[in-house]
C-alpha cells in the first residue's frame, strides 16, 4: 500500500513528518484510508496493528508506525523485527523453529460454523474525495497502479481468514492466488472511490478460499458498508484467494472452522468453490506438459512456430514489432528487508511479493510492446516456498504468449515474418486463432484492437549461507496493449509477437494459451452470471 514514510526508522519519519506544516492533516488521510467495520475489527485501531501487522508497506501500518514512533512512544509495542529476531535466536539456542512470533499458541481448537457476515471486512480507498491518497495510487498513465492494489487485497483477504479463524488463532498463510480479473477499465482514479470488499466463500478442513471485489463509486462513500448495500454494478475487478492454516506448535495443518452458507447465492458460490478445487487437482494431474504430450492441434502449432523460428533467425533485418521469447527477459534483484515482512514476522508479505513481481513484468510487457499496457488478470500463483526476512530474492519476466485482437470487418494483413509489407498492423500466418474475441461494447475492456500479452515471473530464493536457488513461485501476469495510441495514428506502436525458438519455449507458448484459454471462459461466465 501506501508508501508514506521510510519504514522502522523512527528518525526519518520524524524528520519527514515535520517537513510538513500540515502533519496531523496527513495522517488523518492515512488513517481513514483503511476502514474495515467497528470496534475491535477496525484494522488501524492500535490493539489490531500492533499484533497482527501484515507488513510496514501498507496504509494502516505507516499511519500506526507514525502513531508508535511519534505520539505514543511510551507504549511497550512487542512485535518488533528486534524482538522478534531475538525471540528466534533464543528459540535456536533451545533446539526449536519458531514459524511466527505473533501466533505461536494456538487458543482454542474448537471448530464452529460461520457465515458471510463473520467474515466479511472492507477497505476504502477515497481516491476522488483525496487527491493526496490518490497520488500514491497513480501509474504514469494516470490509470490506478495495479501492484499498489495487490498489496492491499492480500492483506484484505489475510484479514478476512483470521477473522473467519476467529477465536483460534493459528499461522493462516497465502498458499495461491487463484485469479485477479479486471472486469472494466477505470481511465482516471481521480473519478472514483473505492471499496474492497470480501469474505470467505468455501471451506475445506483446513483451507479456506476467499472472494473479494473491488468496486468503483462515482459518489460519496456509504455512511454503513456491508455486503448488503454494496451494489454489483459498480464491480470493475474480482480477486480469489487461498489460504491455510497451520498449527504454529505441531507445524501441522489445522482444522479450521466451517463456512455455513445461508442463501441461495452463498450456496451457488460454494458450489463453483468446491468444483474449482476438485478443477484443479484433476488439471495439475492431466494437463502437466512436463509429463503429458501436447494434444495433436498443439503439436500442429509447436511445428509452425518452429517453422517462423527458423525463418526469422535466417533474417538479417528482423521486423521491430516480431521478438524471440529468449529477447523479452528483464531480471530483478532484491534484498528481503524486515519492514516488508509478514504478520508473522520470519517471512516476507505475499502482498509485497505480488506488488514486485507486477512491476517487472508491468516492465517486460511495456518493453515488449512499446506502449503503455494495461492490466488484464493475474491468472495464476502458487507460493511453494516462503520467502525469508534476510533472503536474497531472484525475479525473471518473460513474455511467454501473445495474442491479437482485431476487428471482424477489418482483419489485418497476414504475413510470413519475412515478407517485406510488414508493419503495426500485421499478424503473422503461424499463429493460432485468438481465444479472446474484441467487445462490439464500447466501455468494455477488450473494445479495442491490440494485443494480449502474458507474462511469466519466476521467483527464485536464495538463503545467504547456501549457493542454492529455490524456487518461490510463478506469477503469471496478462496485458493488454492497444495497437494504435490515438485516433490519429493508426497502426502505431501495432500489434507485437512473442516467437518461441526452443522446445523448451514452445512448451511455455502452449502453457501460456492454455491459461489464455481459462481466462476467456471464467470472463465469459462472469458476464453471463451478471446478466442473469
Amino acid at each position: 500500500m501506501m508508501n508514506i514514510y521510510a519504514k522502522g526508522r523512527a528518525l526519518s519519519i520524524w524528520k519527514r513528518a515535520s517537513s510538513f506544516r500540515n502533519v496531523t492533516r496527513k495522517f488523518q488521510v492515512a488513517s481513514v484510508v483503511l476502514k474495515q467495520g467497528n470496534g475491535s475489527n477496525d484494522p488501524t485501531s492500535v490493539e489490531d496493528l500492533a499484533t497482527r501487522p501484515d507488513a510496514n508497506a501498507t496504509t494502516s501500518t505507516d499511519y500506526y508506525e507514525y502513531s508508535r514512533v511519534v505520539k505514543d512512544a511510551a507504549r511497550d509495542f512487542k512485535a518488533t523485527w528486534l524482538n522478534a529476531l531475538a525471540e528466534r535466536k533464543a528459540q535456536l539456542a533451545q533446539g526449536k523453529v519458531i514459524d511466527s512470533y505473533v501466533y505461536s499458541h494456538i487458543k482454542s481448537t474448537d471448530v464452529i460454523d460461520k457465515t458471510t457476515k463473520d467474515s466479511f471486512a472492507y477497505v476504502v480507498l477515497p481516491f476522488r474525495d483525496d487527491p493526496v491518497v490518490a497520488d500514491f495510487y497513480v501509474n504514469a498513465a494516470g490509470r490506478l497502479r495495479m501492484g499498489q492494489l495487490f498489496q492491499d487485497l492480500d492483506s484484505l483477504a489475510g484479514k478476512i481468514a483470521y477473522k473467519h479463524a476467529a477465536p483460534v488463532e493459528p499461522m493462516i498463510v497465502t498458499a495461491s492466488v487463484d485469479r485477479i480479473y479486471l472486469l472494466k477499465p477505470l481511465d482516471t482514479i481521480a473519478d472514483f472511490n473505492i471499496i474492497l470488499s470480501g469474505s470467505v466463500i468455501y471451506t475445506g478442513r483446513s483451507s479456506m478460499e476467499i472472494t473479494i471485489t473491488a468496486r468503483a463509486l462515482p459518489g460519496d462513500i456509504p455512511k454503513e458498508i456491508s455486503g448488503d448495500n454494496l451494489s454489483d454494478d459498480d464491480i470493475f475487478l474480482t480477486a480469489s484467494f487461498t489460504f491455510v492454516a497451520r498449527n504454529p506448535e505441531t507445524h501441522k495443518s489445522l482444522a479450521i472452522n466451517r463456512f455455513l452458507p445461508l442463501t441461495e447465492k452463498e450456496w451457488m458460490e460454494f458450489k463453483r468453490a468446491e468444483s474449482r478445487m476438485a478443477s484443479k487437482k484433476l488439471k495439475s494431474r492431466n494437463m502437466d506438459l512436463e509429463k503429458n504430450p501436447p494434444t495433436n492441434e498443439e503439436s500442429v502449432l509447436v511445428h509452425s512456430l518452429w517453422s517462423a523460428s527458423k525463418e526469422l533467425a535466417g533474417l538479417k533485418n528482423k521486423p521491430t514489432n516480431i521478438v524471440f521469447m529468449k529477447d523479452t527477459n528483464v531480471k530483478s534483484t532484491m534484498f528481503m528487508q524486515p519492514q516488508y515482512r509478514n504478520r508473522h514476522s520470519y517471512m516476507i508479505f505475499g502482498g509485497y511479493l505480488m506488488r514486485q513481481t507486477f512491476e517487472l513484468a508491468y516492465c517486460c510487457a511495456a518493453s515488449f510492446s512499446h506502449a503503455l499496457p494495461r492490466f488484464v488478470s493475474l491468472d495464476s500463483l502458487t507460493f511453494n516456498t516462503p520467502v525469508p526476512v534476510g533472503s536474497v530474492l531472484h525475479m525473471d519476466a518473460t513474455v511467454v504468449y501473445t495474442e491479437h485482437l482485431h476487428e471482424d470487418s477489418s482483419k489485418p494483413k497476414v504475413l510470413s515474418v519475412s515478407d517485406s509489407a510488414i508493419d503495426g498492423n500485421t499478424i503473422f500466418h503461424f499463429q493460432p486463432t485468438p481465444v479472446n474475441n474484441l467487445s462490439l461494447h464500447e466501455n468494455d475492456f477488450l473494445s479495442k484492437p491490440g494485443t494480449l500479452i502474458q507474462i511469466k515471473v519466476d521467483t527464485m530464493v536464495q538463503e545467504l549461507a547456501s549457493e542454492k536457488l529455490q524456487k518461490s513461485g510463478s506469477f503469471i501476469y496478462s496485458f493488454f496493449a492497444p495497437r494504435d495510441l490515438d485516433d490519429e495514428q493508426l497502426g502505431s506502436p501495432g500489434y507485437a509477437t512473442v516467437v518461441p525458438e526452443s522446445y523448451s519455449e514452445m512448451i511455455e507458448y502452449i502453457q501460456g494459451r492454455r491459461r489464455a484459454t481459462e481466462t476467456a471462459l471464467y470472463a465469459k461466465s462472469i458476464k453471463e452470471n451478471s446478466e442473469k
